[in-house]
């Protein structure tokens, strides 16, 4: 690392310090001539609310602190009757990979197939597979498609409950077969994740962030730069080409050059809003703050998909699951002890245990339906609690046809964008929520969940399809699958190439979620890290000699 003044110079400058970030960081770093910087705008991410799985409880909702999340909320959904939807999202070395459910997910094998028939160019599941192989240490060893040598630990759940076992066996009872090897070649059925979660003996039951499996082992590496409390302000240029970046830590505004390239991975809100701000974008959108235009993309910010989810909350008649009450206390202090000891029980769980891949047509070619088992009452991103013991399921449509923006507040680095998914504008996507919501209750009136005393709560009354149609409204939200706000692709509404160079610009790339020209079916941290690990792999074969 180079200073010049109070000017710093590396090679590769990645901004953001999420899942694609840290394997960026990671990657490029092995090479020992390079020198690489990382910006991020939250901390660590070592700390114990992010090594225990459960403590996601806490880190979600972040009531009334923020723990490791920005807490974004979108403007007013209309298709929510015109309420804000909540948006967590990682403020951490790792990311959302710091917070979330750790579940392992890697979408259909046809979703990547579509991308290169959309003209992404290397994108198919045959070119994408081998990433997912190398990013992968599973517990279960390898295979044709698992991999047993990466740095990311993928595990079974240590101590799944009993009651996601006869979830599983309620699912075969209405003709859903299980489905162990759901990241196989065929993703229909019910299963326990696999999740992100360390097997190894030393750190067995931790969580296995993408900051942890990447970024954190290799911190000693001497040109490896790594800036925490970083924000991120915007991309510096020399005409048409990207030089390094502005940036605000500990009150002080500063800049960092970038002799190679500047990579962008701020995730699909952070990465829309500082193109913004550096002046690519949309022209109306630059004119309206008076930023000056560095390049027209009308793509910038536009084409944002996500997964709306509605949740059915259900009381059990079992202590086996998350509650709140005397009892529930006593048994969670007995639990932390058991983590802390060996690394098992509740405190290991996910709480997401059990997931579901549904078709809502028997015409369908791909699962068009997916549904998480929680072992909680979770309850509007766990901030609105309910006393006693329940669990609850999520059920989300998988490809949904609504799409949003994210564009700018203010010009003001430090104010949030504003964050518009238009939920549930297409009609399509409603009709497969209430065709899956008869669904979940079809399965949670099952015989073999009938021992559990099954009583669904809040929304027991909503039985008819207009009914259901009002719940969804009033109770949806993201299950955390943002994407789609930088797509690659080829047409003008493209703002990466299939290199995820930046378009009309130079020395600039986005590696991150925002670039998926649409969204996988399934959750989204394992795509992110195997496309960043593709990308690491291209940038270091096209700039550096063998």
């Amino acid at each position: 690392m180079k200073k010049t003044g109070q000017n710093i110079h590396v090679d590769y400058l990645i901004l953001g310090g999420g899942s694609a970030a840290c394997v960026l960081a990671c990657r490029l770093s092995e090479n020992p001539i390079l020198e690489i910087a990382l910006l991020e705008a939250g901390g660590q991410g070592t700390d114990m609310l992010v090594r225990a799985p459960a403590a996601i409880s806490i880190t979600v909702p972040s009531q009334p602190l923020k723990f490791h999340n920005w807490k974004y909320k979108t403007t007013p959904q209309q298709g929510l009757n015109h309420r804000q939807g909540y948006q967590p999202r990682g403020k951490a070395l790792g990311g959302s990979s710091a917070i979330n459910a750790m579940l392992y997910v890697r979408g259909n094998p046809k979703d990547y197939d579509s991308w290169e028939a959309a003209g992404c160019k290397g994108w198919s599941y045959k070119d994408v597979l081998p990433y997912f192989i190398k990013s992968e240490n599973n517990e279960l060893g390898k295979n044709e498609f698992r991999g047993n040598q990466g740095p990311l630990h993928v595990s079974n759940q240590v101590s799944p409950r009993p009651i996601s076992e006869i979830f599983i066996k309620a699912c075969e009872a209405e003709h859903i077969p299980a489905n162990p090897n759901y990241n196989g070649g065929i993703q229909d059925g019910a299963f326990l994740y696999q999740v992100t979660q360390f097997h190894s003996p030393e750190k067995k039951g931790e969580r296995c962030s993408a900051a942890a499996a990447y970024l954190h082992p290799v911190l000693f590496r001497s040109n490896l730069h790594v800036f925490t409390k970083a924000h991120v302000c915007r991309v510096l240029f020399d005409g048409k080409k990207a030089i390094g970046a502005e940036y605000i830590q500990n009150g002080m505004t500063k800049k960092i050059f970038a002799k190679k390239e500047v990579i962008l991975s701020a995730g699909t809100f952070g990465s829309p809003q500082i193109l913004l701000l550096s002046g690519i974008g949309p022209k109306d959108e630059l004119a309206k703050h008076k930023i000056i235009p560095v390049q027209l993309l009308p793509g910038v910010g536009q084409n944002l998909q996500d997964h709306v989810d509605f949740t059915l909350i259900y009381d059990v008649k079992s202590t086996d699951v998350f509650g709140i009450g005397p009892i529930g206390f006593i048994r969670l202090l007995k639990h932390i002890q058991q983590w802390a000891k060996n690394g098992s029980g509740l405190i290991a769980s996910p709480m997401a245990e059990v997931g579901v891949f549904l078709k809502s047509n028997l015409d369908e070619d791909i699962p068009d339906i997916q549904l998480h088992f929680v072992i909680a009452k979770l309850d509007d991103h766990g901030r609105k609690l309910h006393y006693g013991y329940g669990v609850s399921c999520h059920l989300c449509v998988l490809r949904p046809k609504s799409k949003g923006t994210v564009t700018l507040q203010s010009s003001d680095p430090l104010v949030c964008p504003n964050i518009n998914p238009q939920y549930l504008t297409h009609e399509d996507d409603m009709n497969r929520m209430v065709w899956a919501t008869h669904k979940v209750r079809q399965i949670m009136r099952s015989a073999p969940l009938k021992a559990y005393g099954v009583k669904e709560i809040i929304t027991q009354d909503g039985t008819s399809d207009h009914d259901i149609r009002e719940l969804i409204r009033q109770r949806s939200d993201t299950i955390y699958h943002p994407v789609g706000t930088c797509k690659m692709g080829i047409d003008l509404m493209s703002v990466v190439d299939p290199e995820m160079r930046v378009y009309g610009v130079e020395g600039l790339r986005v590696i991150d979620a925002s670039v998926m020209p649409s969204l996988i079916g399934g959750n989204t941290n394992a795509p992110t890290i195997m496309m960043a690990e593709k990308m690491a792999e291209l940038i270091l074969k096209n700039h550096i000699p063998h």
